[in-house]
């Protein structure tokens, strides 16, 4: 008879044991989507093994130091998880202004870091780590076009107010473009332009503002070319963003570095084969022929290292991770938060599409890095961050704005 009661004492703290345990799971569901944890810790993890390799080679590739970069931006991406982004819907002009003073940062005597001939760094006071402020500036241009888009609830109906919002995207964007970074302004304008097209407009203003831009570059390229030639400098655009563009159209336009880094990494591109060298193989990367391996052109590394497949492999795990954050974004119930999921799935989507696209000749080289991937803490940091604005909304996908 004891034994039965003890028996049966058992059974019953067997199952409030496994209530609890499905409670929890079911909690930990409802705040974390799981989708996009897998799919950002295998991007990190696999990152982690191509900048270790490449670590091994180049110097300025310290694995540390990208181990350092992955710290902070789980610990900034849980920081943005337990916020709610809601509170900044109402903040339009404040997150404007912020999003300007944090592009010209750079440019403030005391913060101001000068690296590879850019002014986009600034160094912190007492720790002396050095940060990219545009790479926050990114971000910020996603929460303040989101608050303007909201304001129309999903369709704009007067073109004037479509040209409004196009005119308060070009503010960000220009700023970013006076800070002398195209790369980063182009994605600051590709996730507000996104931004833009899901806040309702009508098919014809879009299809028409493409065609007006479209004309802008290249008046911007034949006027800058006149001016360059009367002045005797560049005034416009900068000789080696000339040389990119060449290249781009004709990649044996150009014999200077940018020529020569697009053949040194459709090499490697193409010696990966279908399986790639193996781990810590890549020559071109590891004899110093592929530049910038571990930044800009470290897709190039990681096709030499893995190959055809392990490239695959890589854009699934892109895929999976834009698709379920696109998934987030339907199941939100605030049109604000959607309109960040889908800005910051712009964010993900450009980088990937011209940091993989320059790799293999199919887009014009810029210094734009793979989300996840390339080294550098201050992408690191706030690609983390994104993915915790996602897992917030995520959160909070229930309650309206």
């Amino acid at each position: 008879m004891a034994q039965a009661q003890a028996a049966a004492q058992s059974a019953d703290a067997l199952k409030r044991v496994n209530r609890r345990t499905s409670a929890a799971r079911g909690a930990f569901r409802q705040s974390i989507n799981i989708p996009v944890l897998l799919a950002v810790l295998a991007l990190l993890a696999y990152g982690a093994v191509v900048i270790w390799t490449a670590s091994l080679t180049i110097p300025e590739a310290s694995f540390p130091r990208h181990l350092l970069g992955i710290g902070l931006g789980l610990f900034a991406a849980v920081v943005c998880w337990r916020y709610d982004f809601r509170s900044l819907s109402n903040y339009s002009t404040i997150l404007l202004v912020v999003t300007v003073i944090v592009i010209f940062t750079p440019y403030i005597p005391g913060l101001s870091w000068n690296a590879k001939g850019m002014t986009g760094w600034i160094r912190i006071p007492l720790i002396g780590l050095t940060f990219q402020p545009v790479e926050v500036a990114k971000t910020l241009t996603v929460l303040f076009m989101a608050a303007l888009g909201a304001q129309y609830n999903g369709h704009i109906d007067n073109v004037h107010e479509y040209a409004k919002l196009c005119g308060m995207l070009a503010v960000p964007f220009g700023a970013v473009l006076l800070a002398g970074d195209l790369g980063s302004g182009m994605v600051v304008f590709f996730a507000g332009a996104v931004i833009i097209m899901m806040s309702g407009p009508k098919r014809e203003w879009v299809l028409s503002t493409i065609a007006i831009i479209i004309g802008l570059v290249a008046l911007v390229l034949a006027l800058d070319t006149v001016l360059d030639s009367l002045l005797g400098h560049d005034v416009l655009l900068k000789q080696y963003q000339i040389n990119r563009l060449l290249v781009f159209i004709d990649p044996d336009a150009d014999t200077t570095s940018a020529g020569y880094n697009l053949k040194q990494s459709l090499i490697a591109v193409g010696s990966g084969g279908f399986f790639g060298k193996g781990i810590g193989a890549a020559t071109q990367a590891g004899e110093g022929f592929l530049p910038e391996a571990h930044t800009d052109f470290v897709f190039a590394l990681l096709s030499e290292e893995f190959g055809f497949v392990g490239s695959l492999v890589l854009l699934a795990l892109f895929a999976a991770l834009i698709f379920s954050t696109i998934r987030i974004a339907f199941k939100s119930s605030s049109l604000y938060l959607k309109l960040v999921a889908v800005g910051i799935v712009g964010i993900w989507l450009f980088q990937v599409l011209e940091n993989v696209g320059m790799c293999i000749g199919l887009m014009p080289i810029t210094g734009i890095p793979l989300p996840f991937i390339s080294f550098g803490s201050s992408s690191m940091l706030m690609q983390l961050a994104n993915v915790g604005i996602i897992q917030s909304i995520w959160r909070c996908r229930t309650k309206s704005a």
